[in-house]
């Protein structure tokens, strides 16, 4: 997708304007070599413009300068049609793209439609939240949706994306590669995946994803248990909706499970803060470039009383590491796991008057006690791993889950 993206995705709606930290949500490098014919002018005054451009001093010139420039080389010279709009998008993409920021990009406007649907929790593709991995230089995934296409296909965390329908990828184009694994509904895609020291390869129809299901039950000791794999525009309301619902059945404790959630609305994060937190609580500070700072507080009373503990892994990142971050903050929780994926950046989505739209990274933000995020995560107060030879963090018996069970075990006071 544009992984909410990864959605990346944390989001705040102010007019037409949205503050997201999204793990992007997304539910051949074939190297071409053509026959050319080129003709090489020496004789100087072929152009005045491009022997200008060519021979003047760049080091004052401006981006619109060059641009005006290269303009006249295309109207000079280029043989073929030129399409404005698609020559006018290129420019502003590659734009955005020197900026060499995997969260930053420029959406056209027919992108910004199919953004915005992902951003309530549907799409079609294959149901994978992805990430750019530095040390692979290859996108990995975070975490497939849970009953989604790539799940069922029996694509797993940690695995890393070589390649799609053979074309290969950098962890530099994440949106392009998030672009690809969408499509239309029942078509196919092809994925070269590595893990480990294996070579895969799966065949996934693509498919309609709901994401965000909010699953609950009730556990031993009536402890209450609510997992959610992403923050869309209605996950607090369903948050919400499942405690009561576990409060009538006579929960005494609550663990609320965001492993392998890798984000979404920061708006979300904030209101399900606010379930637990006394009212005007800060949740996060917001800084920008500027060293500027404002924070975002709770705006309700709290509604859960009982004990709770937070479950998180590696794959915990985004709004997920806000909610867990605030509530460990404040006492409110004990968090279990492993040191959470560390994505402490906020992108702000800006809707351009011609539908189109920008996602650009404008801020950092800390915890309540201001404690860094970014590649650094949120550390779980008691560490607990799980056994090296689950591989499938997804779905996991609960017997071999060493931290739900340790989860519970707090929650029984052993």
């Amino acid at each position: 997708m544009s992984g909410k993206d990864y959605k990346v995705v944390t989001e705040k709606k102010k007019g037409r304007k949205i503050y997201t930290t999204i793990m992007i949500i997304i539910i051949t490098a074939f190297v071409t070599f053509f026959a050319t014919t080129i003709w090489i002018y020496k004789d100087a005054d072929t152009n005045i413009a491009l022997k200008a451009f060519l021979t003047g001093d760049k080091s004052e010139e401006t981006t619109a300068q060059r641009l005006k420039a290269y303009r006249t080389i295309i109207d000079d010279y280029y043989l073929g049609d030129v399409d404005e709009k698609a020559l006018q998008e290129g420019i502003i993409k590659g734009f955005f793209e020197g900026l060499n920021d995997p969260y930053t990009r420029y959406i056209t406007a027919e992108e910004m439609a199919e953004y915005t649907q992902d951003l309530k929790g549907e799409f079609v593709g294959i149901g994978v939240y992805i990430t750019p991995d530095e040390e692979s230089n290859k996108i990995k995934i975070l975490t497939p949706i849970k009953d989604g296409a790539a799940a069922q296909a029996g694509i797993l965390p940690g695995d890393l994306i070589r390649a799609v329908n053979d074309r290969e990828y950098t962890a530099e184009e994440l949106t392009k590669i998030s672009d690809d694994l969408k499509g239309e509904e029942g078509s196919e895609v092809k994925l070269d995946i590595i893990r480990g020291d294996q070579n895969l390869s799966f065949t996934i129809k693509r498919s309609n994803v709901v994401v965000n299901p909010v699953s609950t039950e009730v556990l031993e000791n009536n402890i209450g248990y609510i997992e959610f794999s992403s923050f869309d525009e209605n996950t607090s309301k369903d948050f919400m909706k499942n405690y009561e619902e576990l409060k009538k059945q006579g929960i005494t404790s609550l663990i609320i499970d965001i492993r392998n959630n890798g984000g979404g609305i920061v708006d979300q994060a904030v209101e399900i803060a606010g379930t637990v937190l006394d009212k005007d609580s800060t949740v996060l500070y917001e800084i920008n470039k500027k060293q500027e700072e404002k924070d975002m507080k709770t705006s309700t009373d709290p509604i859960i009383d009982v004990p709770i503990v937070v479950l998180v892994n590696e794959n915990t990142g985004s709004a997920s590491e806000i909610l867990a971050g605030a509530l460990q903050d404040y006492g409110k929780a004990k968090i279990v796991g492993v040191t959470t994926y560390g994505k402490g950046v906020i992108q702000q989505l800006l809707s351009l008057p011609d539908n189109s739209g920008l996602k650009i990274t404008c801020a950092e933000y800390l915890t309540p006690n201001r404690n860094k995020i970014n590649k650094v995560g949120v550390k779980p107060d008691v560490e607990v791993k799980l056994p090296e030879d689950i591989t499938n963090t997804i779905i996991i018996e609960k017997d071999k889950d060493t931290q739900l069970q340790k989860a519970i075990s707090i929650l029984k006071g052993e």
